[in-house]
């Protein structure tokens, strides 16, 4: 008798039908899905072990990071062991006429994303946030004179018609999704590590100090950004993305240097790199 198949459970926004779906797809094809209603459910769910990973959205091409996964990545315990790029590509879905629609619903990031086409074809609709795009798809089944900004692939799902397609701003349009784990990931030798740095406000040139660690070991730093650390104006966690694994010697010394000058230093994870340029 063969034995049988584990499927990996990943954690991710539902309803089903959403674009951390898709990512989640994209990295595991057989993986079994458990919905989610708010992305700290996902952070729990696999803090839990209800399931072996989740997948989150932590920066877009448009409207940069995903301030509320970067706070739960400093504050909870599972790290980042992979990334997703996926293409966002909007539709506005309804049930209706688009001649009809009086209110678009959509997750916040999704009505970001479109501001402008909302400014120059809705300019008097009623706007409403919802907790994903998918659940937007679900609402709009209700009223014809409502709209979801959703991806295509959920309008047959929800008994929509795609009234119009690409709404987002930009068409280069794309999102970061982080896999999260308790479980750390395997070097492979092309990897990047994600880490949060929190200084002391008072020290001046402290961040070119810690930025020159980096610099003096050859290291490239792929992304850095400032977060508020909420304990008062001017105080910030400093997000930093940098090529290599934090096994690598190189690394391993610019982050011990680091933690020497830095009140806090949190690795949040060491994983395979993906090229934006691929997608």
């Amino acid at each position: 008798m063969l034995a049988e198949v584990v499927r990996l459970k990943i954690a991710a926004l539902g309803p089903e039908g959403t674009y951390s779906a898709h990512a989640a797809f994209m990295w595991d094809r057989s993986a079994e899905l458990l919905y989610r209603d708010d992305f700290e459910a996902v952070f729990e769910a696999v803090e839990s072990g209800e399931a072996g990973a989740g997948v989150v959205p932590v920066e877009n091409s448009l409207e940069g990071a995903v301030s509320q996964n970067m706070d739960l990545l400093l504050r909870r315990k599972p790290k980042i062991v992979g990334e997703v790029v996926v293409p966002i590509r909007h539709c506005l879905l309804g049930r209706g006429k688009r001649t009809e629609v009086r209110v678009v619903v959509s997750h916040p990031q999704a009505l970001a994303q479109c501001r402008q086409y909302l400014r120059r074809s809705f300019p008097g609709a009623e706007i409403r946030s919802t907790g994903s795009t998918a659940h937007a798809a679900k609402l709009a089944q209700e009223f014809p004179e409502m709209a979801a900004i959703a991806g295509a692939n959920v309008a047959e799902k929800y008994g929509l018609e795609v009234l119009e397609r690409d709404i987002q701003d930009n068409g280069n349009n794309a999102t970061r999704f982080a896999i999260i784990s308790c479980e750390p990931a395997m070097m492979t030798g092309r990897d990047k590590t994600s880490l949060a740095v929190y200084l002391d406000r008072d020290r001046p040139g402290a961040l070119y100090a810690i930025l020159g660690e980096f610099a003096s070991r050859d290291i490239n730093l792929t992304r850095i950004e400032s977060r508020p650390s909420r304990r008062g104006l001017g105080d910030y966690y400093f997000f930093i993305d940098l090529e290599g694994h934090r096994d690598d010697p190189p690394v391993r010394a610019a982050l011990d240097a680091v933690r020497s000058s830095a009140t806090m230093v949190k690795v949040l994870g060491s994983y395979p790199a993906v090229s934006w340029e691929k997608r």
